[in-house]
This record gives structure tokens, sequence and C-alpha cells, in this order.
């Protein structure tokens, strides 16, 4: 039998991640990632995710647009958000925000299953088409406003938010089990904004912890609209 040589792409992108931990070791708290999530990294073909003018920078340590005023995150935050939220093979995981749905698939290569949540209606669709393609098939998405989670499939052991909330939905908290992650960043969509890590201990008391300063495209729905009507009065 015969292995498939490395893609030195694959490699270069698992060097500028190791090389991002390094850099940011003192804020991250680790000095390397489990090494089940750098395999996740290199299995995954991020190449498929992005759009036809943008594959030749794939794996490349940026983000990348996927259309819709929307990016794919840079392959280094993507490896670090899945770490922080600590997968287990049996966890059930909420994704806020599909996107391309290229977070989903690390995520499906290291948990039980993915129940995944986008807003704009054709980006979910062709996520689900991509992530049935690649044979991904642990993964559920629906059409919707993530501030609000996926009520029916809670509790969830770990939840991911791949945008910018202005708060930490309370909604999102609730949903998870005792024991979960939360991995969410906080801040005004031009503003400065934090990568959080909320802990909810066994009896369901939370801890916040920060993390890193990010960039991420903000959060949209009528849930941020709202909490951000309540805030302004």
């Amino acid at each position: 039998m015969t292995t498939k040589p490395p893609d030195p792409r694959i490699e270069k992108m698992l060097e500028d991640i190791e090389w991002e931990v390094e850099l940011t070791k003192k804020h991250i708290g680790k000095d390397r990632l489990d090494p089940r999530v750098m395999a996740a990294m290199a299995r995954v073909p991020r190449h498929e995710f992005v759009p036809e003018e943008s594959r030749v920078y794939a794996y490349d340590d940026g983000p990348l647009p996927i259309g819709f005023g929307q990016t794919v995150s840079q392959p280094f935050i993507v490896a670090l958000m899945t770490d922080l939220l600590e997968p287990d093979e049996e966890d059930v995981v909420l994704e806020v925000g599909t996107g391309s749905g290229y977070q989903t698939a690390v995520l499906a290569e290291l948990v039980k299953k993915v129940y995944s949540i986008e807003i704009i209606a054709e980006l979910a669709e062709k996520a689900q088409e991509r992530l049935k393609r690649l044979g991904y098939t642990n993964v559920e998405i629906k059409v919707g406003d993530g501030y609000y989670g996926w009520p029916e499939h809670a509790p969830f052991d770990g939840i991911l938010v791949t945008a910018a909330a202005p708060d930490i939905p309370p909604p999102l908290i609730d949903q998870l089990k005792p024991g979960g992650r939360l991995v969410i960043p906080v801040g005004e969509p031009s503003g400065y904004q934090t990568l959080k890590v909320v802990h909810k201990d066994d009896e369901g008391a939370t801890r916040i912890r920060d993390v890193l300063g990010v960039a991420f495209v903000p959060l949209t729905g009528n849930g941020v609209g709202k909490r951000r009507s309540q805030h302004d009065h």
C-alpha cells in the first residue's frame, strides 16, 4: 500500500500555525495545540472551501473572502478556536456562522455531531452541498439567527461562534452543558474584539477567559439588533 506524499501547501500551513502559536503563547497559555486538532487541520482540504479565484491562496495564513461580505478565518484562528473548545470524539457541538463550511469540517473531523447555523441562505446551501460532497455525514446545517442557538438539540458539549457579537448571547450560555465551553469573539464590528472562552462548571456557574485580540465579521440577526437597542436606552 502506498501512502500519499505530503502536500507541501498543507505542511507550510501547519508550520505557519505553529509559528503563530509560538508568537502568541503568552496570551493563549500554551506553546502547542492539541495534536488531534493539527491532524484535523491537515486532513480538511481548505481549497475546497474558498472561491475558485482564491484557491491559490487557500493555504496561506490569512482570511479569505467567500462572498456576501463574509470571510473564512485564517488557519491559525480556526485551529486555535477548535483547540480552545477542547473537542472530544463523543461531543455534540453547535457552530454559529457556517460560512463556507471550513470550520464546520474541522469540527466534524473531531466530534460526533456538528449542528451549524448560518443566517445567509445561499451560503448555508452551498456549505451543505460541499460538506456532503466531501463525505461529512455528521453535520446538520440550518438557516437561522445564530444568536438564539438551536434549542431543539441543546444542551451542547461545546459552542463555537465564528462572528463577533457585541456581547455574549445569553441563549448560547443557556444551551451549554455543565462542563461545556463556548468560544466566541466579542466586540464591536469596527472596534477592538477579544476572543473569549466561557466555561460552565458542573453547578452551572460560568467563568470567562480573554485569550487574544482578533478581527471578525459581525454577528448579524434580530437578536443582536435587540440587544444593541436595549443598550442604547
